[in-house]
């Protein structure tokens, strides 16, 4: 007898003991086994887990016809291929294709915007009036230069003087903080 079978023998006497002796000397090894079955580490491991349940929970009886390593391989490759039947039936997509990854992206770059804009709306409060209110009417509220000039009753081309001056106070504060706003 095998030390595989002493210690499963052990178990069915009622050591607990000796099933978790057990585990810890096959679990890596049927791991990489089960792991060459599916092509998949973390599936693999819950087949471990499964294929010592199965000996913990309905005890099956071990005839001692080849090594334990054996039986117990033999055991975790039909539990594997099992599973593998059974999820084929359900879908053959990989469970990648059911995520739609593209939501996370757009929830990451929604946030990295609002940043921007937080940081973007703190530089502007330390420009001047007139820079400030350029800048919003411009970019923020997309007014074209002659309504931005009817707004603040200046003229257009007073407008676009101070666009240009405002965009580079703000550009240089932003650079100041390490910040590039992609619209300056």
């Amino acid at each position: 007898m095998d030390n595989g079978s002493i210690l499963y023998r052990r178990y069915l006497d009622g050591d607990d003991e000796a099933m978790v002796e057990l585990i810890r000397v096959h679990k890596d090894g049927l791991i990489l086994y089960l792991n060459g079955i599916t092509s998949n580490l973390s599936l693999a491991e819950e087949l471990m887990e499964d294929t010592f349940f199965k000996l913990a929970a309905k005890r099956p009886k071990f005839s001692g016809k080849c090594s334990f390593k054996t039986w117990l391989y033999t055991i975790g490759r039909n539990i594997a291929l099992d599973f593998m039947r059974k999820n084929s039936r359900i879908s053959d997509t990989p469970l990648e294709d059911h995520y739609d990854i593209s939501d996370e992206r757009n929830i990451e770059q929604d946030y990295l915007r609002e940043e921007q804009k937080i940081s973007l709306h703190r530089a502007m409060e330390t420009l001047c009036s007139d820079y400030r209110q350029v800048l919003y009417l411009t970019f923020f509220e997309e007014l074209s230069n002659a309504e931005t000039a009817a707004v603040m009753k200046k003229s257009r081309r007073q407008i676009e003087n101070l666009l240009y001056r405002a965009k580079l106070a703000l550009r240089s504060k932003l650079e100041k903080e390490g910040f590039e706003y992609e619209k300056l």
